[in-house]
Order: structure tokens, then sequence, then C-alpha cells
């Protein structure tokens, strides 16, 4: 039975399939009241209407510190994939758990839960036209046969629900924009937005999919950003421990937006190399970091202290996105860098500084990898402290044992060479 249903042009989630995802777990129940105004979002190419969702109360997310958007992508999913639709509802679980959701921060965390699907438009400016088109009539393959490979090399997969859900992602990122944006106008110190959104987006090229993205869901939102608010110049900070390539190639050639990828030497998909740096007018203006594997906490400060928060002062952002991944974590068991809860909380905390002093708070998180449920919910609840200010709960959840003498020397390297190429 198809989860969508038509109605007067309109997309509605069919809620006897509902009734069954909702079985699949408890948490669901706490992200799916938001289901019947997202999924009768209309899904046209023409655009959002200027300015917030009036069903949205202004006052309640301009005074918030955080607010979110879920997009738990539930259709969307592949038994035994690490990229599972059990993501989402384990940092939802989490964020319950730990006290830090609405129902016990009512006044500092808002959960925007009405939302529309980004425009065919709005993926456009980052996608080509037939890979949008050849997706979206994959849709019919992928109910036939249930589940379909879609970029050739087995990672990346979809279903019927996948390309409505893709849209929804991107559109949460979008609305997210919008009322950052919209909040920093009146003010001086808005919300952090963060997308709490799969399919991950940083990995999708420009022609398609890749590394189980679908579209570049942050690549969208800084486009959306240009081309609504007028917002030129756009900071993309990416520490998912797997290179941004699918951002990495869509701004290649840009001045106007700055993309800097933290990532695991030699870890998929084999870019990111730190002599990659832009081509033409947009020469300078990538910075690709790969550190050593054991790299961890002390990189990631003496990263941001030396490459990083020097070069967001130089670049001078109107806005900052953040592909947040948290596969970097020790507990991963996708990669080999040894990460830690507190690492997470570091630079989130530091990003939101970051963002205060150089573009008027205005900065969106964006859920990207991270594949040990219990690493990736605590770590994204302790980046929801670090925006409220409050101090981390990192040491309850991290076992020093764990952990390894990371390689210092290369990590010196590594970043002396990134300063001299980029004369930071």
């Amino acid at each position: 039975m198809l989860p969508y249903i038509q109605k007067g042009g309109k997309l509605t989630r069919n809620y006897h399939q509902f009734n069954l995802d909702m079985n699949f777990h408890s948490s669901v129940k706490r992200i799916y009241p938001c289901m019947r105004s997202i999924f009768t979002a209309q899904c046209s190419s023409n655009g959002i209407s200027n300015g917030l969702n009036l069903d949205v109360p202004n006052k309640l997310i301009h005074n918030a510190k955080v607010i979110y958007c879920v997009s738990a992508a539930m259709g969307h999913n592949k038994e035994a994939h690490p990229e599972s639709n059990k993501r989402v509802p384990a940092i939802v679980d989490a964020l319950d758990r730990l006290e830090l959701s609405p129902k016990y921060r009512s006044s500092q965390v808002y959960e925007i839960q009405t939302f529309q699907p980004a425009s065919l438009d709005d993926i456009a400016r980052v996608h080509s036209r037939s890979y949008i088109t050849g997706l979206e009539k994959a849709m019919s393959r992928a109910s036939d046969e249930g589940l379909i490979f879609i970029d050739g090399s087995g990672p990346t997969y979809a279903t019927e629900t996948t390309f409505q859900e893709s849209l929804l992602a991107a559109g949460a990122g979008n609305f997210l924009v919008d009322a950052v944006v919209e909040a920093s106008h009146t003010n001086q110190d808005p919300p952090v937005g963060f997308a709490l959104v799969r399919p991950p987006g940083h990995h999708a090229i420009p022609e398609g999919p890749m590394g189980f993205c679908v579209f570049g869901n942050i690549a969208v939102a800084a486009r959306y950003a240009q081309n609504k608010y007028g917002l030129k110049r756009v900071l993309i900070i990416d520490f998912d421990v797997h290179h941004g390539n699918g951002t990495n190639d869509a701004f290649y050639d840009d001045p106007d937006i700055f993309f800097i990828s933290t990532h695991q030497a030699g870890s998929y998909p084999g870019t990111g190399k730190i002599e990659q740096v832009g081509t033409g007018s947009g020469e300078g203006t990538t910075l690709n970091l790969p550190l050593p594997g054991g790299a961890g906490d002390y990189t990631m400060r003496s990263v941001f202290y030396e490459i990083i928060a020097p070069s967001a002062q130089r670049f001078k952002p109107d806005i900052i996105l953040v592909s947040a991944g948290y596969d970097a974590h020790a507990l991963d068991p996708l990669a080999s860098l040894q990460f830690t809860t507190g690492t997470y909380y570091m630079l989130a905390s530091n990003i939101k500084q970051l963002a205060k002093e150089l573009c008027g708070g205005r900065c969106v998180f964006f859920l990207e990898g991270g594949y040990n449920l219990q690493s990736l919910s605590n770590s994204v609840a302790d980046t929801f402290r670090a925006l409220l200010g409050e101090p981390s709960l990192a040491p309850q959840f991290d076992n020093p044992a764990m952990l390894y003498e990371e390689p210092l020397n290369k990590v010196k390297q590594a970043i002396e060479r990134a300063k001299s190429i980029h004369s930071i």
C-alpha cells in the first residue's frame, strides 16, 4: 500500500501505512505528530511564500535558543544498512531522556513541526534537472521492486518514498534558514537551527546521488539563503568523518561560498585532498584538511583555533551552515578518528560564538553521518547543550579507556601545510 495519497494536488500521508510505521519505534510517536501538516504540504516548483509560515508562533521561535525540525524519513529504509530510519528517532529519544526537548525546555528549545518540502526549483539550484526528473521517475520502479540502488555503486538506496522524503529533508533546512534569518532581524542573539533530517546530503553531487545521500541539503540551503535573502557570503563547515565531496563540487568555482571540510585521510570517497582549493574565481574558497587516523579532541581544538576561526574571520560570512556528521566519534563503525562527545560540544559552542561575532548569530546545523546510535544521539544532545550555553555532559558518556594517543606530529604537519597553502 502506498504511504502517500494524492488529494487536490497535495501530497497526503496514507494513515493506514502511517500506523504501521508507528509500530517501528516508540519514539516515532513523538516524531510523527507533525506529519499531518508536513505531508499535506504543496510539492510544486513554485517555491515557498516569503517569510515564515503564519501557523508557526514567531515569538516562540525568536525567543528560543535552539530551534529544530525533524524529518525522519521513515519510509526511506533498508534493513541492516547503517543509514537507517532508526537514526533520527534515537536522537529524539535522547533529547527527551536528557530533558532537552520542548517538553522540558519550552522557552529555550522549539521544534518547528510545520514546514514545506523544498521546491524543485530550490533543488535545481544545486542539482541538474535531468537528475531530479530521473529520480522522480525511478520511484515507480522502487514501488514495484520495494528497494532499488540509485547511484550505480551500491550504497545509496531508494524506496518509493525517497523522492518526497528527500524534498522534506531539504525543505526543513530551508525553513530553518527562514526562521533564523527572520529572528536575526529583531534579536541580536537569534536561535541556532538544527535540521534533524535524513537522507543526509553532503555526498550528493550535482549530477546524482552518492554515499547514502540523495539531495545536497546544505548546498540547497546555501543557494536558498543567497537567492531569497541576499546573504551573499556563505560559510559551510563540514566536520563529518568523510569528505563532503558533493558540497565541494557544487561550489568549487564560487568565490562567495567558503567550504571548509575536515575529514579522515583516505576515507570514502577518496576526495578532499589538501591541494584541492577551488578553481577559477573560487580558488581559495575551498579548504580541505584531511586528518590522520586516530586524530581526536586535541586535534580538532587545534584545527578550530588555527584553521577554522581565522579562515571564517577573514571570509566575513553572512551566514554559517554546518554539515554536522557524528561519524568521527571513536565508537562509530565506519571510520577510525576518535572524536568524543566532548569534541562535538566544543565544536558547536565555538561555531555558535563565531556566528555571533561574524554574522549576527545566523547559523544552521544539518545532520549528516553518525551510525552508532548511542554515540550519535548523545553527541547531538550535547550539541544542543552547547547551543543552549549549558555545561557538557560528555564525562557521563565518554570512556577515556577507549582512546589512544593521537598522532600529533602528523596532525601538526597537516595543519601547517593548510596554513601555508591558504596563507593563514
